[in-house]
């Protein structure tokens, strides 16, 4: 165990746990769900997101035995059948509405066990979450090609006119009633949103008109695979075309080993409705050509131009040196759709020198870090309002649209907040303006709590603001609030004086601070005053407004200081 978890990690994955089936579900469950579990050991691996070719038991071993040097890495084949013998995918005009592509291929002569079934469901399953984005992009659907006849048509119709037996039920269905068959079902009904407000739903048909599958929801039950199929065609319909061929190419890839003739594939022609046609799947190795001291720079190691080549051909991307070693010349095999860049190549030259091998060496560069002038500002604010018998709190950013206007008093066009587009709950709809209701929740929260009650919040507040790049602009607010039988206004007052104090700012017009009466919506009339310093308005202090209290569900009077501290930087 330790040295595959050693393994791994030179590979660039991680070992998350050695665990078991029994296990997983006792700790979720309990015990005595965990009986009758199996007692199999399972290695739980994190694969990095972009490793797609990692993403099945067949292609994580083939990259480790290449990893090893136990294996050269296989080359793969596509083999085009003679003409008018192969199989044909034709598209009609009508999916460009829903789903405009498809690309296909065939295994021929394939021979599964129960374990490699299982591996080839389970790839497709995380590939669907993946980098078909849940099916959105791409759809995969698996099929036995002796039970059906080409040619293909891969077309788009209205949800009555289709019907078929669909996966693993026992009658046929129209597609609108598939639509209500797997609305309660726990997997299938995450998908259904992806074509179910469209007036045509796609379709795969064979040339008898048996239906493959309705992408992206469910294949027929005519087609589907068992132990004993041996030739299996390959279908990926999406939005996305680049994602459809590198999820097809993954998929043969991965499974063409089980081949009579390992690592071929046949290939399928797809004919697009305006007439023209392609070989799928592309299975197109390029060559890419890197310096070899651009590597040695980027990595911070210094080797020979012959033995980054090896580096390279350990992580599948089999490599030479050209030009006297001038150059690596880099295959970059059908697998690694990840390789966009020459720094893709960098990295893995990186992960096969082993980034624990990497001398570590002090920066060129002489730099001291400091602290942001408005953090430590802040910072120390924190400390003197704690130090005043303040209690500090933490609230969310991000609030409900009552909480910053209607409970204020105020209309919310007047607030100038961001909105969030789609808003996962109620609590979060807006980012907040003020800090005040955060506080008044958080008292609202520890009622229980002996009076009085002292708190206070340094953080930033968001209000649109159309000259930034971003559209919006925060502020540094520091907001303080008094809670008790009486309203304390002398206290807030108090605290304001303080502040202002430690800043080193007097009590006067000229260069100082002063307050002066003001009304706010949210404040008792006549109890409410703007704070002005630096010559210009910097927050208001006073009395909560009754109604404002009741509404955020407290029952005694309080006070509060709610100002912005930047011009104090």
């Amino acid at each position: 165990d330790e040295e595959f978890d050693e393994l791994c990690f030179e590979f660039g994955l991680e070992l998350d746990e050695i665990t078991s089936e029994k296990d997983i579900i006792s700790k979720e469950k309990g015990e005595e769900k965990a009986k009758g579990a199996s007692d199999v050991v399972l290695y739980k691996i994190d694969v990095p997101a972009n490793r797609y070719d990692l993403l099945c038991l067949e292609g994580l071993v083939r990259g480790l035995q290449v990893f090893k040097e136990r294996i050269n890495l296989p080359r793969f084949e596509k083999i085009i059948p003679a003409e008018g013998e192969g199989q044909k995918l034709i598209i009609t005009e009508q999916t460009a509405q829903v789903r405009p592509h498809a690309v296909a291929a065939v295994l021929r002569n394939i021979t599964f066990t129960k374990d490699r079934y299982d591996s080839f469901i389970d790839l497709q399953e995380k590939l669907h979450q993946n980098i078909c984005r849940k099916r959105a992009l791409v759809a995969i659907g698996t099929h036995d090609l002796d039970t059906i006849t080409g040619p293909f048509t891969f077309t788009a119709k209205a949800p009555s006119e289709i019907k078929f037996k669909p996966l693993n039920q026992s009658q046929e269905y129209t597609a609108s009633q598939i639509m209500d068959l797997y609305r309660t079902d726990s997997h299938l009904r995450h998908y259904l949103h992806l074509i179910e407000n469209k007036p045509r739903y796609p379709v795969i048909y064979d040339s008898n008109g048996v239906v493959l599958s309705m992408p992206p929801i469910i294949n027929g039950d005519h087609t589907k695979i068992s132990l004993n199929t041996r030739n299996v065609f390959i279908e990926c319909t999406g939005t996305d075309i680049t994602k459809a061929k590198i999820v097809l190419d993954i998929i043969v890839t991965m499974f063409s080993e089980y081949c009579e003739k390992p690592f071929t594939v046949e290939a399928v022609e797809v004919v697009y409705p305006n007439g023209k046609t392609h070989l799928y799947p592309e299975l197109a190795y390029r060559t890419e050509k890197v310096k070899p001291e651009y590597i040695n720079k980027k990595v911070g190691i210094s080797e020979t131009p012959s033995s980054l080549a090896k580096l390279l051909t350990r992580m599948c991307l089999k490599s030479h040196v050209t030009e006297n070693g001038n150059h690596i010349e880099v295959e970059i095999p059908p697998t690694r759709a990840d390789i966009i860049h020459a720094c893709d190549i960098v990295e893995d030259a990186a992960i096969a020198y082993g980034y624990n091998n990497i001398q570590m060496v002090i920066p060129k560069t002489y730099t001291i870090a400091n602290q942001l002038p408005l953090n430590k500002l802040a910072e120390l604010l924190r400390l003197d309002l704690a130090a005043a018998g303040f209690t500090e709190a933490l609230t969310f950013a991000l609030c409900s649209q009552e909480d910053i206007a209607d409970k204020l008093g105020m209309d919310i066009s007047a607030t100038n907040a961001v909105r969030i587009a789609n808003p996962k709950t109620a609590e979060f709809q807006v980012a907040r303006t003020t800090l005040l209701p955060g506080l008044l929740k958080t008292i609202a929260a520890n009622r229980k709590m002996p009076l009085p009650l002292k708190l206070f919040e340094i953080s930033d507040i968001v209000v649109k603001d159309p000259n930034t790049d971003v559209g919006a602009r925060n502020y540094r607010h520091l907001c303080a609030i008094y809670y008790n039988k009486s309203p304390g206004f002398e206290i807030i007052h108090g605290l304001l004086d303080r502040i202002m104090q430690v800043l080193e700012v007097p009590p006067n017009e000229e260069n100082g601070y002063t307050i002066k009466a003001a009304e706010g919506t949210a404040f008792f009339p006549g109890r409410c005053a703007e704070v002005f310093a630096k010559g210009q308005s910097i927050g208001k202090l006073g009395v909560i407004h009754p109604d404002v209290i009741t509404k955020f569900e407290l029952t005694m009077p309080c006070s509060v200081l709610e100002i912005n501290i930047e011009p104090f930087v």
